[in-house]
């Protein structure tokens, strides 16, 4: 099998990455269904009121996220996914039937909506964490950027046929729908092979001294405030997923209240931000070495450029152009960095660091509705989507400050031909020391075990990473050394 889909040899992973496509599909077919149902059938075209439920569904991520992280580190994850689907299936079948029986209102929206981003942040960190569990560790950043694709993969297709969908059987049938399908991920996790589970490192070690949830979720934020590289992360995709990566909420604006399409079309260019978005999926797949903090911060910078031009499109056409390299750029950043963090933070405590992750992440998107749905309500659509290429240029921008105060970051370009880009962090400081030092016959092989962005900088001072540190293991984390290897 190829590189690009080599995890998909190993049995459970390849039943975990088709039942995940078949629910995707049907989470993308539903978002689009919301957000149509809110535009189209409850308002006349009212985009702060999609803003608003957009926010209610995010708003529990930032006080459940945190707990979900907690359980996939205390829990089994399998049992818990078990039932984190079957209260998924329930509340899609539930707002069908509200649809279907013409009970449905903005109030009831947004009461789902609230309680569908509550069952989803319990949902999301031991999903997340679950792939560590199915492929050995070697292939976990082939088996994340494999994930993304099934999520982008769905994304091309789900938006697009919730657009026929909803054309031809209405908004309730297709809330019924997406209900369904969690029953393909239930029964995914009902047949996967116990005995071809892989260790994820805890094996044979001494049992943690039992805590309250609360001091294991303390534990994890003062373990994540020590890392000077997940902080930069942190902080990078938080602004700009905040305003920059809410595509469901400005290519519905954009393409109803600029350029006044219907439900088809409107379906279409979400399906046309995932032909982008699989573009990146694969091209993530692909990477063998851990990604480090810079390739999160150019895919940003691409996002913003891309977002800017979207907000100035012409014409339909030109927009739907415009959207390709915003999905290509947001999911290479979003994979960089899920991949970065996973493989950078030992087995003991990945849950909760990738819980908030996840809660910065998605507990941001509830501002950013809202700020996205006041802007356009109030100063147009196209406003509205610019704010995301501000948010994304600030944050490479603050990025750039922060690691040339704490890692001499140090960026050397020509503009003239032929166009050169040289940037010299941490490893590359270290191994030049490295280097000199054995010229001088005073040491050598300082730095063997930098030349793949895998070993650890020791130039600079304790206490906080640098900004390829997230790309390798560190020395408290307990992982062992286990991610270098992958």
């Amino acid at each position: 099998m190829g590189r690009t889909f080599a995890s998909l040899k190993y049995f459970n992973y390849r039943v975990w990455f088709f039942s995940a496509l078949v629910a995707n599909t049907g989470l993308w077919m539903q978002r689009i269904a919301q957000n149509w149902l809110v535009l189209a059938d409850l308002t006349n075209n009212n985009q702060f009121w999609v803003g608003l439920v957009t926010a209610l569904q995010f708003l529990p991520t930032i006080f459940l996220m945190p707990l979900g992280g907690s359980l996939a580190d205390r829990v089994d994850k399998r049992k818990l996914l078990i039932l984190t689907q079957l209260a998924q299936l329930l509340l899609g079948v539930g707002l069908g039937l509200l649809v279907l029986f013409n009970l449905a209102s903005i109030a009831w929206v947004c009461v789902f909506a609230l309680l569908l981003g509550a069952v989803a942040s319990i949902d999301n960190p031991p999903r997340l964490v679950f792939i560590t569990e199915l492929v050995p560790a070697r292939y976990l950043p082939n088996a994340v950027g494999l994930n993304s694709m099934s999520f982008n993969l769905a994304r091309l297709v789900g938006p697009g046929l919730a657009g026929l969908l909803i054309a031809e059987i209405g908004t309730g049938w297709v809330f019924m729908l997406t209900g369904a399908v969690f029953l393909v991920t239930m029964s995914a996790l009902f047949i996967l092979r116990a005995d071809e589970y892989y260790p994820t490192g805890l094996a044979g070690k001494k049992p943690e001294k039992k805590v309250s949830t609360l001091q294991g979720i303390m534990d994890g934020v003062r373990y994540v405030n020590r890392r000077g590289d997940l902080m930069i992360i942190f902080f990078v995709v938080g602004l700009t997923s905040m305003l920059a990566m809410n595509t469901p909420l400005t290519t519905a604006n954009m393409s109803r209240a600029v350029f006044g399409q219907n439900a088809g079309q409107f379906g279409a260019v979400g399906s046309i931000v995932a032909i982008g978005s699989f573009s990146g999926a694969v091209v993530s797949a692909r990477v063998t070495k851990q990604p480090r903090v810079r390739a999160v911060v150019w895919a940003c910078l691409g996002l913003g450029i891309a977002t800017g031009l979207s907000a100035i499109a012409p014409t339909f056409i030109a927009y739907c152009v415009t959207v390709v390299p915003i999905g290509f750029f947001m999911v290479l950043a979003l994979t960089s960095a899920n991949t970065g963090i996973q493989m950078s933070v030992g087995p003991e405590v990945r849950g909760r660091v990738v819980s908030l992750y996840q809660t910065v992440l998605q507990g941001v998107t509830p501002l950013g509705s809202l700020l996205i749905g006041w802007v356009s309500q109030a100063c147009g659509a196209r406003w509205g989507t610019a704010l995301g290429a501000f948010a994304a240029f600030l944050a490479v921008g603050v990025s750039y400050i922060l690691g040339r105060s704490m890692w001499n970051l140090e960026i050397h370009y020509r503009i003239r031909h032929p166009f050169e880009v040289e940037i010299l962090g941490p490893l590359e400081h270290h191994e030049v020391h490295a280097a000199g030092r054995g010229n001088d016959g005073t040491g050598t092989g300082t730095g063997a075990g930098h030349g793949d962005g895998a070993g650890m900088d020791t130039s600079r001072g304790s206490g906080q990473g640098g900004p390829d540190d997230a790309a390798r293991p560190h020395p408290d984390d307990g992982s062992g050394g286990a991610a270098s290897r992958s």
